[in-house]
């Protein structure tokens, strides 16, 4: 009796196939999401690289062109000055003062702190995946719980681009706790809630492919990629381009200063 007792008690209820069915497209939805946070933090990181890159040539090389550009539209409006009645003069001093005007603009004003280089940390990496794998919008087909990862996902972009490992970890905190993060029950609904979030999450691994070929094939990268090859042989180009520049600059000082001291 005791023996009948036992083996009916280590007799265990069959699996039912949908409940199979929904532990093995579960662990194929983990796995995509892994990539998918694992894509996601390469595109976050380039992003970040090259924003940090921009900012630095803006910095350095930018600000010396809108310096340049400055000279020779004084130079170009001092030569129309002098021949009032010359329109190619007056038509050279426009567009080289309008050329200045957008150089200016697009170098910003010039901060007196040096930009750095971006360096993420290995926790800032790793709180950047998780936040991907529960946050992102694409693993959610309802449109109120979307409108909300959408937000936080943007917000997590910028702390991880700010390097910010105490926002990242407010914004995983903060939809944990979230009514939206709430799930309901029931082995056949949760496995139409999981095969639709596999749509998505490989969706979404097509469209992050597209941005980043987007920003390998851009015109800062190559930029970016050039000079850090030369770093590698020894090469500070971003100097080298500084100080020709500078020597153009001061030029354009010499050719100036002429002209205004020249004999009317």
């Amino acid at each position: 009796m005791a023996l009948k007792a036992a083996n009916d008690a280590s007799v265990q209820p069959p699996v039912k196939p949908e409940e199979q069915e929904l532990a093995n497209k579960r662990e194929e939805q983990a796995a995509l999401e892994s990539e998918l946070a694992e894509r996601e933090l390469r595109s976050a990181n380039l992003r970040a690289e090259l924003g940090a890159f921009e900012r630095q040539y803006l910095h350095f090389v930018g600000t010396c062109y809108a310096e340049l550009d400055e000279y020779k539209a004084q130079i170009a409006e001092r030569l129309a000055k002098d021949q009032p009645g010359n329109e190619r003069a007056q038509q050279a001093a426009r567009d080289a003062r309008a050329r200045a005007e957008e150089t200016k603009s697009t170098a910003g004003e010039k901060s007196p702190d040096e930009p750095r280089a971006f360096q993420a940390s290995p926790e800032l990496k790793r709180l950047y995946r998780e936040v991907a794998k529960h946050i992102h919008p694409d693993l959610t087909a309802d449109r109120e719980d979307r409108a909300v990862r959408q937000e936080l996902m943007a917000r997590a972009n910028e702390a991880y681009e700010r390097g910010d490992e105490t926002k990242l970890r407010k914004i995983l905190t903060q939809y944990e706790c979230s009514p939206e993060a709430v799930q309901g029950e029931g082995p056949g609904a949760e496995l139409i809630r999981v095969i639709r979030r596999i749509s998505q999450v490989r969706g979404r691994l097509s469209e992050i492919e597209a941005e980043l070929q987007d920003l390998l094939r851009s015109d800062l990268y190559q930029l970016k990629s050039r000079l850090d090859e030369a770093r590698e042989h020894g090469r500070d180009v971003l100097k080298e381009m500084v100080e020709k520049v500078e020597d153009q600059i001061a030029q354009a000082k010499r050719r100036l200063t002429d002209s205004e001291s020249a004999p009317r």
